[in-house]
């Protein structure tokens, strides 16, 4: 049987915005109010869908978030009609206000964490939304994550859907941006790399001292159990704190994996060698690629700055690896230049692929932040929700609803216009109906 390893990327919203919520996240802090594209985002999205499709890649999508958030506003004490909500929220909260215009879930690697089939004890996919409990902003997510997840993945034979984790520090979750999978093909048993930032029962234990480890030792303990993972197939690793300090927020900002290939900056972790030891022991005998990238060719900071590690590494269907990087890595002479010579040294990554994906950088995601990764077999890939894969029809379907629906440009100001929240519930219903999802917005439901 045929296996794959499917992206799901997140379709962009229509009140895409930079608002600079993510303390931590260096660009997101420094667009803070910039004027955003909604329309070219999302375009850029998913040209990028399209493209990995046309490459031969399984693509999917998933669908944004309904943001303003209305049903929180309420729910932090404004009344009175939706026009009103917004505009005394806006006048008397602006920080909060801003955060429930958010456009975070368009980072879909931060929607859940994953385990294949292969992996789990019940030979199921299981999904665990994460709780994002760090930043309030993205804590809005989970539970119409969850909804958008069992529509896209609804059979129960094939797929296991579990509520997030408590929504408090100790068990704080970022999903699949602190989680990777190494396995010699997507359908074998793999071995699953859970990366954490602080422990959450001990201080006397390494953590950063600038901005906040989102992810702690404990919840990654518990994703594993729900998912039925074997001691065997986990490996926990720290990230190095000094690094969390300088800007890299997850470790997918400075480490990527797949298959059998880890691509990491020296500064990733902390105890590498005893971590990569562990890793060697239990991935047994099969060919593994560690590769290291130094500090004197790429710094962190440059690191951070074109999210050279943020790209996604994918098997193409000769076999061979591919990066999928954003443009702002070529522009880079630090970064073109080791990427020019990546693909000459060996190893299965053997070519580079750019995309322009600046309407999503600028906000603190690059493609990687974008995807959810998902291996399947071919029959739990029948069994996903037709109208969430990309081909052409749904291409041409959500590019017409695109430029139905988008505006060209955001400022924070509009954010506070009424019309907006009828503009994008418009949109969601419409998208809900051409994706198949049935009713999975709070506004569809009460």
């Amino acid at each position: 049987m045929k296996q794959y390893e499917v992206n799901f990327d997140g379709l962009v919203g229509p009140t895409h915005n930079y608002a600079g919520l993510s303390f931590g996240n260096v660009a997101s802090l420094n667009n803070a109010n910039a004027v955003s594209n909604p329309k070219e985002a999302a375009k850029q999205g998913l040209s990028k869908m399209k493209a990995l499709a046309d490459m031969g890649m399984q693509q999917g999508i998933l669908a944004p978030q309904e943001r303003p958030d209305i049903a929180m506003l309420r729910r932090l004490g404004f009344t009175g009609s939706d026009a009103t909500v917004l505009e005394n929220a806006a006048k008397q909260a602006k920080q909060v206000f801003l955060a429930c215009c958010s456009a975070s879930s368009m980072w879909t690697a931060n929607a859940a964490t994953v385990s294949p089939s292969a992996d789990t004890a019940d030979g199921r996919v299981h999904f665990t939304p994460a709780n994002l409990t760090n930043k309030f902003h993205r804590s809005l997510e989970p539970r119409v994550t969850g909804n958008i997840l069992k529509a896209t993945f609804a059979n129960e034979k094939h797929f296991a859907h579990h509520t997030h984790l408590p929504d408090n520090d100790h068990f704080g979750d970022e999903g699949a941006a602190n989680h990777t999978r190494l396995c010699t093909d997507y359908g074998h048993a793999g071995l699953e790399l859970f990366v954490y930032g602080r422990h959450a029962f001990d201080a006397s234990k390494p953590a950063p001292k600038r901005f906040p480890a989102r992810q702690t030792l404990e919840a990654c303990q518990a994703i594993a159990r729900l998912h039925g993972l074997s001691d065997e197939s986990v490996v926990y690793m720290q990230q190095n704190p000094d690094v969390i300090d300088q800007g890299v927020f997850h470790n997918d900002v400075i480490a990527v994996g797949n298959q059998n290939v880890l691509f990491y900056h020296e500064q990733a972790f902390l105890h590498t060698q005893s971590a990569f030891d562990e890793i060697r022991q239990k991935f047994g005998d099969h060919p593994l690629h560690f590769i290291e990238v130094k500090t004197d060719a790429v710094s962190v900071e440059d690191a951070v700055k074109t999210y050279l590690f943020n790209t996604q590494i994918i098997t193409l269907p000769n076999k061979s690896m591919a990066i999928i990087a954003p443009t702002e890595c070529q522009d880079n002479i630090a970064v073109s230049r080791y990427l020019e010579e990546l693909v000459t040294l060996g190893t299965p990554i053997k070519e580079v692929k750019y995309f322009d994906v600046k309407q999503s950088m600028r906000n603190g995601g690059g493609p990687a932040c974008l995807r959810l990764r998902v291996a399947m077999t071919e029959q739990e890939l029948d069994a996903v929700n037709p109208y969430t894969l990309m081909n052409d029809e749904q291409f041409s379907k959500l590019n017409a609803w695109v430029d139905k629906h988008y505006r060209d440009a955001l400022t924070e100001n509009d954010l506070r216009d009424p019309q907006l929240i009828e503009e994008s519930r418009a949109a969601l219903d419409e998208l809900t109906q051409l994706m198949k999802l049935g009713s999975v917005y709070p506004f569809q439901q009460d």
